[in-house]
This record gives C-alpha cells, sequence and structure tokens, in this order.
C-alpha cells in the first residue's frame, strides 16, 4: 500500500483531521478524523510503501498495555488491518 499524495494533517480545535489539497481529492461528506496511533501511522508512511504488517510493527514499537507489558502482535495486527481498511474506503491509500 502507499499514501496518495494531496493530503496532509492540519489540527482542528485539538483534533487531527486529513484535508485534500487539491480538488481532485476534496469530499465534504467524508472528514478523516485520526487519533493519535493512527497519527502516528499516518505520518510514518508517508512517501513509502507499507505493509499492514508494517503498521503492526510501528504499533508495537510505540504502545503498551496498561499494565506496561508490551503489546501483543496479534492485537497490532488486528488494529492495523482496521486503520488500513478505513484509509483504503476512504480513498486516501491505494493498495
Amino acid at each position: 500500500m502507499k499514501a496518495k499524495t494531496g493530503f496532509s494533517v492540519t489540527d482542528v480545535c485539538g483534533s487531527h483531521i486529513i484535508v485534500a489539497s487539491g480538488k481532485e481529492n476534496i469530499d465534504f461528506s467524508n472528514i478523516i478524523s485520526l487519533n493519535d496511533s493512527a497519527l502516528l501511522l499516518w505520518n510514518s508512511i508517508q512517501g513509502k510503501d507499507f505493509t499492514v504488517e508494517d503498521l503492526a510493527g510501528l504499533l508495537v514499537s510505540n504502545y503498551e498495555l496498561d499494565d506496561h507489558a508490551p503489546l501483543p502482535m496479534e492485537q497490532a495486527l488486528a488494529d492495523a488491518e482496521e486503520v488500513a481498511k478505513q484509509w483504503i474506503k476512504a480513498g486516501i491509500v491505494t493498495e
């Protein structure tokens, strides 16, 4: 997968929102908001090819459970798969 060009993240009242920079990308019916972990993933994949496994690796490297245990790879893969599906559906990444 790869992030499409023409999208950037802006801060709107404390929320991270992906905005389009070209007329061909504008779809006001689809506002894309990112939580902190999705923002980390989005910023990390800019200009690179990536896989769900790459996203999961980033999550495992940067997050832990409440008891300070490492984030399990199975959970990271499930979360990364969900994020990738949402990004594909929103049209901000290519498969």
